[in-house]
């Protein structure tokens, strides 16, 4: 004899529908609370820019000022004053020339500052053609360039650099080429990836079905949309050129010896930490540190703004 099948009662049912609508109730207070997390985010996004702008900007107040306001103390050689601790008179004491180590600091910050911006804003130049050009006409010049960028990226670019650097041993203008040959590879696939999602814009098609010819449609629609992520990435290299240069100035084949870039003055303080003169890597270490932070911090407060989808998506 078959056993009984059960019955279907109607509280299986209610049961069933509770729990599919206490489903769709989570999801919609999960909804609910997507736009007060996006709006958190939001404004730690615009908290984080101001404050990264904000110690940016007292950098640079410090990097313009503090060796204009000391040049004597920064560039005088006192041999009575080598390696003094910090102390009133020297607030973060001597290096081992008897400078002021924080007017010599704030020198080298002045210096490493200027040489990566020209190095971001060169690699940015250059990405930028080689990324829209190479987004714009496609087919057989994109993939050249695209396995050009693959070449460059398999070198690692620290050695590229030194390479670079010594063959003109001591050129400013060979720091500049070093970083900004190494790094706008980035920046050319950011460019390119731009492009190709631009180009399968309306408007585009509407620019060349009245006539525009492809250097108009690349000059005033193409190069003009992807200024902004052209601008960011310039930024977003402004750290990385500051520790390339950093570490080449610091093996030695950086800049030259008489400019005080943060590289140099680390790089001469070797001998010192190994006789007790922790203050004479402090400084220079820490303007590093808060530099890269702060454009850093930058950079990612813009990027946030700049790409709002992708701040929502990283709420949910």
């Amino acid at each position: 004899m078959a056993d009984p099948v059960p019955e279907t009662t109607d509280t299986d049912n209610t049961d069933t529908d509770t729990d599919i609508g206490g489903g769709w109730h989570s999801a919609a207070r999960r909804r609910a609370g997507t736009p007060r997390r996006a709006a958190a985010a939001a404004g730690r996004a615009r908290l984080r820019g101001g404050v990264s702008l904000v110690l940016l900007g007292l950098l640079a107040l410090v990097a313009l000022l503090v060796p204009w306001l000391g040049d004597a103390a920064g560039q005088q050689v006192d041999y009575a004053a080598v390696l003094r601790p910090p102390s009133p008179a020297h607030p973060f004491g001597t290096d081992g020339s008897g400078h002021d180590l924080f007017v010599r600091a704030s020198a080298g910050l002045r210096v490493s500052l200027l040489v990566a911006t020209a190095c971001a804003l060169a690699s940015t130049v250059l990405g930028a053609a080689v990324g829209a050009l190479a987004g714009a006409v496609g087919g057989w010049l994109d993939r050249l360039l695209m396995r050009l960028v693959d070449t460059v990226n398999a070198v690692p670019h620290l050695l590229l650099g030194i390479v670079i650097v010594a063959l003109f041993r001591g050129s400013l203008g060979a720091v500049v080429v070093s970083i900004a040959a190494t790094h706008w590879t980035t920046v050319a696939r950011i460019v390119r990836a731009e492009v190709l999602s631009l180009r399968s814009r309306p408007f585009l098609d509407a620019a060349i079905s009245g006539g525009s010819s492809r250097a108009r449609v690349l000059r005033r629609h193409l190069l003009p949309a992807v200024v902004p992520q052209a601008a960011l990435s310039a930024v977003l290299l402004l750290p990385h050129a500051v520790w390339h240069e950093t570490a080449l100035s610091f093996l030695g084949l950086g800049l030259p010896p008489h400019l005080p870039s943060l590289g140099n003055i680390l790089g001469e303080s070797r001998r010192a930490v190994l006789l007790g003169a922790w203050w004479v890597v402090a400084l220079p270490s820490a303007l590093l540190v808060l530099a890269t932070l702060a454009t850093s911090g930058l950079a990612a407060g813009w990027r946030d703004r700049l790409v709002p989808r992708r701040r929502s998506e990283l709420a949910l």
